[in-house]
């Protein structure tokens, strides 16, 4: 039974030393959730303000731009997936990858070929463990992603997305990733991101007048540079969303460790204390067989 009582004291100290790690992850993720949803809060304004500026150039100009207008001439769709580059997050890149799952399976249901785009390591281990081949992979940096980073996924996508048929062009842009709705709910959602769909600047019944425009040096210019600052910004702004996402979701995860390691603690301080009253009543026990038997004896 003493043995008993080691292995039970060598668990306790091994689950204390899992439930110090798990509450410092936890703490770490706490502390990193403000600065992630700020800057994901400081990008809407300005892809507001572009979204705008591509509506009033697109609803003025009449203009047949691929971007815009999309392209028949192949069946080749592109997925950007937005997964995490750690674990320790629940369900957080699980929940991305049956969307993809499910958005692949929709395509190609509709005769279209996704073509697959991953960031972060879980996602590209996911598609590699399964032999499924990926276009382009970006690792590091999940839970911070940089402008930099943002800017050469959007590039790879826009380059796919102009690129001609025989160089592997495809006809539409989707990305999946996870949308922070708060800090108990992460959603993962799909969203076409080429062709745009302009939806500003129709004017509604009641509304003000849409105003005219003039645009220099012309429209078709202006476009050409508004559209890849569009796509570049969207793009950032989601890889900024999925970050304070999977923070969250670490958050949760460590503190569902945290309390869980909490209980096992106390389950085998119990189990230990067992151990110990059982080996008292033993020794006890013995000491009153042998003093009876000398009695016996005398």
């Amino acid at each position: 039974m003493a043995g008993e009582q080691r292995v039970y004291k060598q668990k306790i100290r091994a689950t204390q030393t899992l439930k110090k790690m798990f509450r410092a992850m936890e703490l770490i993720a706490a502390s990193r959730i403000g600065k992630a949803r700020a800057a994901a809060q400081a990008s809407d304004p300005y892809t507001r303000a572009l979204v705008r500026a591509v509506s009033a150039v697109s609803s003025h100009a009449n203009l047949d731009h691929p971007l815009i207008e999309g392209r028949t001439d192949t069946k080749k769709v592109a997925i950007l997936v937005v997964t995490s580059d750690r674990g320790q997050a629940g369900a957080y890149s699980a929940n991305v990858l049956r969307a993809t799952e499910r958005l692949i399976e929709r395509l190609g249901e509709e005769g279209k070929e996704p073509v697959v785009y991953v960031s972060g390591r879980r996602g590209e281990s996911y598609f590699r463990f399964r032999g499924r081949p990926m276009a382009e992979t970006w690792v590091g940096g999940s839970d911070s992603p940089t402008v930099e980073r943002a800017h050469e996924i959007a590039d790879a996508l826009l380059g796919a997305y102009l690129a001609p048929v025989a160089e592997g062009g495809v006809s539409e842009v989707h990305v999946v990733y996870t949308r922070f709705a708060s800090m108990v709910s992460q959603v993962p959602e799909s969203r076409r991101m080429l062709p745009l769909e302009i939806v500003e600047g129709v004017a509604e019944p009641g509304s003000e007048p849409t105003p005219m425009y003039e645009f220099e040096p012309s429209a078709e210019e202006v476009l050409d540079a508004l559209l890849p600052m569009y796509v570049r910004r969207r793009i950032h702004s989601m890889l900024l969303m999925a970050a304070a996402s999977e923070l969250a979701a670490r958050q949760q995860a460590m503190r569902t460790a945290t309390d869980n390691a909490e209980d096992l603690i106390r389950e085998y301080t119990r189990l230990a204390n067992s151990a110990r009253q059982a080996d008292i009543t033993t020794e006890i026990s013995e000491i009153v067989s042998g003093a009876d038997a000398l009695a016996a004896s005398s």
